[in-house]
Order: C-alpha cells, then structure tokens, then sequence
C-alpha cells in the first residue's frame, strides 16, 4: 500500500511542479506550488518523518505561501510586454534546460540511482525525540545557511516591493511618483 501511496504522491508532486511553471497566472501557480508543498509532506509522512511533514504544512503551505500571495497581490503584475525574439530565446533556453535534465535523470536511472553509501541511522533519543534532534542540529550546524535563507527571503520580498514602486501606474492614478 505505501508503494502505491509513495508513486501518487511523487506523480502529484511532479505534476503540479510542472503547472507552477507552466501557468501564466502568478496567483494560480502560486496554488498549484500549495498543491505540491502538500504532496511533499505526504511523502514525508509516508518515510514516517511526521515533524517535517507537519512543518512542510504549516511554514510552506501556510506561512510562506501567504507571504507569496501577499507580495504577487501587492505588485498587481501586469501582462509583460515581449518581443518575438525574447520568447524565442527564454523558450529555446527552456527546451535546452529541460532536454538537460531528461538527460541527466536517465543517467542517474542507467546507473541505479544515487548510491550515497552507507548511512548509519542515529537513534532516536530518549528525551525530545524527533524535533528536538532536528533542532539541535538545525540551529548548530546549519544555523548559517537557516539564517541566510532568512535574509535572502525578505531581500528578494523588499526588492520586488522597491522595483515595483518605481514602475509608474497603469492607470494614471496610483503609485504615481510625487
């Protein structure tokens, strides 16, 4: 039964991976990105990794998404004008990318898979369990890159918010420079 659960989850998760990308409207990918932040915590929850699973659901499929939502809603993008040329270039680059990537994903399936070698489990611990061990090596050995992630994340929010407020207003009424 897992095996089965495992493979609906993982075509879940590619299949709405590909329609965050694919779609043109920000709000709907958005959504769809929900979708696959959810089927990843299935398969969280099926390798019997019950804290990342609920952490999955309630900082990416909650908090993180409804700060996306904000920020996509905030910018009220508009269509984007483009040249023929452009959408020539940014879809060759794309086909490349993706012919790139089947490539590689056949190798790996040629070649057996990723063979990390062996992996000792570290025994759950007595007192705290499973998010206390995760914490303790969250906020020891990668307390760097966590805090890093942090600072990228509201850069690239205040960013978006400072090239949109230089953009001038479609319709001539709000967020005209004074």
């Amino acid at each position: 039964m897992v095996p089965y659960l495992f493979l609906g989850f993982a075509g879940l998760l590619i299949a709405t991976a590909l329609m965050v990308v694919l779609h043109k409207n920000p709000v709907t990918s958005a959504l769809f990105l929900v979708l696959s932040f959810t089927s990843l915590a299935g398969i969280y929850l099926l390798l019997q990794a019950e804290f990342i699973g609920m952490v999955q659901i309630i900082v990416y499929a909650g908090a993180i998404m409804v700060l996306f939502l904000f920020v996509i809603m905030y910018l009220n993008l508009q269509h984007d004008v483009e040249k023929g040329a452009q959408i020539a270039v940014r879809r060759g680059i794309g086909w490349m990318v993706g012919a790139l990537m089947l490539l590689f994903a056949g190798l790996i399936v040629r070649n057996g898979g990723f063979s990390p070698g062996p992996v000792q489990a570290v025994p759950p611990s007595l007192e705290g369990g499973n998010a206390q061990a995760i914490g303790r090596v969250l906020y020891s050995r990668f307390l760097f890159p966590f805090e890093i992630t942090s600072i990228l994340l509201l850069v690239a929010m205040v960013g978006a918010i400072v090239m949109i407020k230089g953009r001038p207003a479609a319709d001539g009424a709000e967020g005209e420079k004074e």
